[in-house]
């Protein structure tokens, strides 16, 4: 995977000043969570959380704003993972997956038993509209339904 520039463009410094500001943060999700989603969550507790993961090789990517807050349902947390997006990328959905993935980590790192929920967000803002490329991860294989089940499935264990 590519790694996300360190140097961010005037367009995704404002958009990370923005939206690392909770009420704002607040605002976004209300207005671009999907409504089965956004009644998981409880938005008054927003925590802005570092979306800067270094992997084992030291190589460092960025998410732009990751957030967690507590579900409806009480005890547990959901991370939301919001990417800003001005150009295409083919492999956004599989970016998207790699960063979900590295926030679950950091959560079983900080002595959490179970895997939080994490919602990716892209926030497109490119001249092709609408999203150009899927953003379902499982599209990225030649046969999306053959990976679906066999990632659903227990691994085998010998």
């Amino acid at each position: 995977m590519k790694k996300k520039s360190t140097t961010p463009t005037p367009h995704d410094a404002t958009f990370r000043q923005f939206l690392t500001q909770p009420d704002i943060a607040r605002d976004f999700m209300e207005i671009h969570l999907p409504a089965e989603l956004r009644a998981l969550c409880d938005l008054r507790t927003l925590k802005l959380e570092s979306g800067s993961f270094v992997e084992d090789d030291l190589r460092q990517y960025f998410s732009d704003v990751l957030y967690s807050l507590k579900t409806t349902a009480g005890e547990g947390y959901v991370h939301v993972l919001i990417e800003h997006q001005s150009s295409p990328d083919r492999h956004m959905a599989f970016r998207l997956l790699r960063y979900a993935v590295a926030a679950m980590q950091r959560h079983l790192e900080a002595g959490h038993k179970k895997l939080p929920l994490v919602i990716p967000v892209l926030f497109y803002t490119g001249k092709r509209s609408p999203y150009p490329y899927s953003t379902r991860w499982l599209d990225e294989f030649d046969d999306p339904e053959l990976a679906g089940r066999l990632l659903q499935q227990r691994f085998p264990a010998g």
